[in-house]
């Protein structure tokens, strides 16, 4: 388990040298690791597009620290297997098949996952992440299936998300407690050649979460928002096939292009999102905006 040093604020030793200081900062990461951990437990968490990339090493990092994790995906075998390798070394994981562009499959998933919570392990869902997400690129104009492009960038981007928090927020909000993560994305912020689909329908889903985030004051119910650039994922590796295709490139030089974009210059390892989405899930603050580059996280002002 990683020690959070940063949040413990310890003091220096003056007289028992680094030795002693070492052992000082061992001991109060273990006891916090082991708090944190305590604490993971008590939770279970809805994640979708968990079958991979980004949402495996959010499954991985959460089950890890203890909590129950429902992994929700279209492809329902990966995420099977997933859930597998957690119950194999350890965690308590289960599996649903659910496509969030359709409001009929987020029904359906959310009510099994609800009760796969309820009767294998007597929990209830507070933790929602919202990952699952598609990015497809296209010129501006002319294009002949823009409509079809745009509706589907919104319907999974952003009323998939918007789907999955509108199920499971009235309970969350009964008990007084929940945890909302959406994972957006660098294109909430900014905008990117040959994306325009894909960054409107992300500009839309921060836009959304901060209003949210705004009713939710007070509430017990926190949500959070992670912006990361350009990540190692399948995703960033589908992009660089579609350059390599179209330049001519190896993917390997299209993808160190991608990876340039970013202000820190390496892509964002899927391990520092599941990182922050931990955080944000033991912190609970309420609007919070982390964006990640592949340094350090940047935390923005909160919206008011």
């Amino acid at each position: 388990m990683r020690c959070f040093v940063r949040a413990l604020a310890l003091p220096v030793d003056e007289t028992g040298g680094a030795d002693a200081r070492s052992a000082f900062e061992l001991r109060a990461c273990y006891a916090y690791d082991a708090q944190m951990h305590a604490s993971c437990a008590g939770h279970a968490a809805f994640i979708t597009g968990a079958g991979r990339g980004i949402g495996a090493a959010i499954a991985r990092r959460l089950a890890g620290e203890g909590a129950f994790v429902v992994l929700g995906a279209r492809s329902l075998g990966d995420c099977e297997a997933l859930a597998a390798e957690l119950r194999a070394s350890g965690g308590r994981a289960a599996a649903v098949a659910i496509d969030v562009g359709s409001p009929e499959s987020v029904r359906a998933a959310v009510a099994r996952a609800v009760e796969l919570a309820a009767r294998e392990h007597g929990q209830t869902l507070d933790w929602l992440i919202n990952n699952a997400g598609i990015a497809q690129s296209a010129p501006l104009v002319p294009r002949e299936d823009a409509e079809a492009l745009f509706e589907r960038h919104m319907q999974v981007n952003f009323h998939g998300a918007r789907r999955t928090l509108e199920a499971l927020l009235p309970e969350m909000k009964r008990r007084g407690y929940g945890r909302i993560v959406n994972i957006a994305s660098s294109a909430a912020l900014l905008g990117y050649r040959y994306v325009s689909a894909y960054c409107a329908s992300k500009h839309a889903l921060l836009g959304y979460s901060r209003a949210a985030a705004l009713e939710l004051e007070g509430s017990g119910v926190a949500l959070g928002v992670v912006c990361p650039h350009f990540v190692d994922s399948p995703m960033t590796d589908e992009s660089a096939r579609r350059i390599a295709q179209k330049t001519g490139q190896s993917e390997e030089r299209a993808r160190e292009l991608l990876a340039a974009q970013n202000p820190s210059g390496v892509l964002v390892r899927p391990e520092q999102i599941a990182e922050v989405v931990l955080e944000l899930c033991q912190r609970g603050e309420n609007g919070a905006l982390v964006e990640l580059d592949g340094a350090e996280p940047r935390y923005h002002p909160r919206s008011s």
